[in-house]
């Protein structure tokens, strides 16, 4: 079946609610339509995303904007090298009045988190978020803290500033689903986004008036009161979307392609060189988990080897490592994934 030629008819209520949010979120963040699928992706493949670009690019916007159509809490932490660990999980506070202390959670204990500008803060700061990230608690002291259900941290870094940064550790760019690099938008979308900025203003002047449209909320997964996309909608898309059909042939592939980003000389003696590290089994996970999600965006019952290609660069960018010789010679990750992609054997 062509992506184009599911209907309405045969789609699933979760799948029709996505679609609609696919369709909102490329409305209201123009020039960025590969950077709206990768995050939705992320979400129904139960990932979190990192997303890198220069400033001005919408990072920030189209995490909000992805927040606030989804029923849960949302917050943005802006990190900055003074921050503490404490200042994202919580502390305990003493009670006089009851003579104990209490724990006040933090403001990583919400449903949607932006980590803006991720690189801005100190190892101790990182490796917080990462046990959030990877076990989904946080402990403090003694005592451990399970975060919700519905947990996905989307975090932005800014490649061009380098001062004040600290890079992340590879065991914690491991832990993002994907990363997602942005450019800037063709001259056509910037100009949408003059127009779009001008009535959003007016919008909220209160010199224009928002559509009148009405949308059908209880087939769109919509609540009725926050018209944002229902948690239980959401759970039941990413229950679809691990029961699609996967070929134990392409099963194969998956772990085939991960294993040569570590050892690549079987395919091509000349990269060898190139690699100092490769993907760990969490590659081979994540690139299973966002084909099916990729495929079920797309309306298929299965996966096929167009949804591994279609975001093996983004699950694969930032786990692979490049040794000291492809650094001077100007090699890119980017390249390197290519050349595996078309040198490992489609099934």
């Amino acid at each position: 079946m062509a992506d184009s030629d599911q209907s309405s008819a045969s789609q699933t209520p979760a799948q029709m609610a996505i679609q609609q949010l696919l369709k909102d979120l490329s409305e209201e963040v123009i020039g960025q339509h590969g950077l709206i699928l990768r995050m939705l992706i992320a979400l129904l493949a139960e990932g979190h995303l990192l997303v890198v670009g220069a400033p001005g690019l919408a990072k920030t916007t189209a995490v909000k904007a992805l927040a606030n159509r989804l029923e849960g809490e949302f917050h943005r932490i802006q990190f900055t090298p003074d921050l503490l660990p404490s200042d994202i999980t919580g502390t305990e506070i003493y009670r006089a009045e009851t003579g104990s202390f209490e724990f006040q959670k933090g403001p990583l204990f919400h449903h949607f988190i932006l980590a803006d500008e991720i690189n801005r803060a100190p190892a101790k700061v990182q490796s917080a978020l990462l046990e959030a990230m990877a076990e989904y608690q946080v402990t403090v002291g003694q005592v451990t803290y399970p975060m919700p259900e519905l947990f996905l941290v989307m975090a932005t870094q800014n490649p061009i500033e380098q001062e004040g940064t600290y890079s992340l550790p590879e065991a914690q760019l491991d832990r993002f689903i994907m990363e997602v690099n942005i450019d800037y938008p063709s001259k056509e979308d910037e100009q949408k986004v003059l127009a779009l900025v001008r009535r959003q203003r007016k919008l909220k002047r209160g010199k224009l008036k928002p559509s009148n449209l009405k949308l059908d909320n209880s087939k769109l997964g919509l609540s009725e009161n926050t018209n944002q996309l229902n948690q239980q909608v959401l759970f039941a898309a990413r229950d679809e979307v691990f029961e699609l059909h996967f070929s134990d042939a392409l099963e194969r592939y998956v772990v085939e392609l991960i294993a040569a980003t570590r050892n690549p000389a079987p395919y091509d003696p000349s990269l060898a060189k190139w690699i100092r590290y490769g993907a760990s089994p969490r590659g081979s996970i994540a690139l299973e988990h966002c084909a099916r999600a990729h495929a079920w965006l797309k309306g298929r019952d299965y996966v096929s080897p167009e949804d591994i290609h279609a975001i093996a660069e983004n699950v694969l960018r930032h786990r692979i490592i490049l040794s000291y010789e492809a650094v001077a010679e100007g090699v890119t990750v980017e390249e390197i994934i290519s050349s595996l992609l078309k040198l490992v054997p489609v099934p």
